[in-house]
């Protein structure tokens, strides 16, 4: 039987609330058992590259990233974000390692290749080794990655955090039984955006496309529900999407992804 494994997965919107910030690293250093976190940039990066004179484009949910942008996101993301982050669960006593996709070759990826649009420095990924990530488990340790990857070329790539949690559960579920939660500011999925109660608890694969054509889900929700589908085709036990409180509570209201 498969020891349990829980990727958790912070937004944006998390991390540029420091209260929010706080009570998410609380509830997943309370974790029993190995986890993995990851962590998006929030609105930092897109700040500093404001006051650089960096403009910053997205399509649906995603950023285009620019060779300047790259250099703000690396520094933003895997930097300040992530050690801030490192630091604090340090002080809630757990044992975290913080990582790009670079550090020991632990996530791969290629650069996007251009179609209907040029996204720029982004990596999809390709190979995440999850020997590597089991050595830091295996040793108490707790890795916390930026989303951050690289190309086995020399070259970062800025890639979808959503994705990269996504493909560490997937990675990952060779040798556990992994739970990925995507951990926002709502309870869950809503079905009206203005009640924070109107939580959908399950959303399967025909639920998604009417929400999608009714616009109740898009822009940064799209990539969220789009790689927790993949990750339960690929042997991921169970995907969640909430707030801070679904990441060591399974009895409160959240949204699950279901086949």
């Amino acid at each position: 039987m498969k020891n349990k494994l829980k990727i958790i997965k912070i937004g944006g919107n998390i991390i540029d609330n420091e209260n929010s910030l706080d009570q998410a690293l609380k509830d997943f250093a309370a974790i029993k058992g190995d986890k993995i976190l990851i962590h998006g940039g929030g609105k930092l990066a897109t700040n500093i590259s404001r006051t650089l004179g960096i403009e910053t484009k997205m399509h649906e949910g995603r950023r285009v990233t620019t060779e300047k942008e790259l250099e703000v996101v690396t520094m933003v993301y895997s930097g300040l974000i992530n050690k801030k982050i490192v630091v604090k669960l340090q002080q809630l006593g757990c044992n975290a390692l913080g990582l790009s996709g670079a550090d020991a070759n632990a996530i791969v990826s290629e650069k996007r290749a251009v179609h209907e649009i040029d996204y720029g420095f982004v990596g999809d990924v390709k190979q995440v080794n999850h020997q590597t990530i089991d050595v830091f488990l295996k040793n108490n340790l707790t890795p916390v990655f930026s989303a951050i990857t690289h190309d086995m070329k020399g070259q970062l790539l800025n890639t979808n955090a959503d994705t990269v949690a996504s493909e560490v559960a997937i990675a990952m579920s060779k040798n556990y039984e992994t739970e990925l939660v995507y951990c926002f500011e709502e309870k869950g999925v809503l079905q009206d955006i203005r009640n924070p109660k109107s939580v959908i608890p399950f959303i399967d694969a025909r639920l998604y496309a009417e929400l999608v054509q009714r616009g109740v889900i898009h822009t940064g929700m799209l990539p969220k529900i789009q790689n927790g589908f993949d990750a339960l085709q690929h042997n991921v036990a169970k995907v969640i999407i909430g707030d801070s409180s679904a990441i060591n509570n399974d009895t409160v209201l959240f949204t699950t992804l279901v086949l």
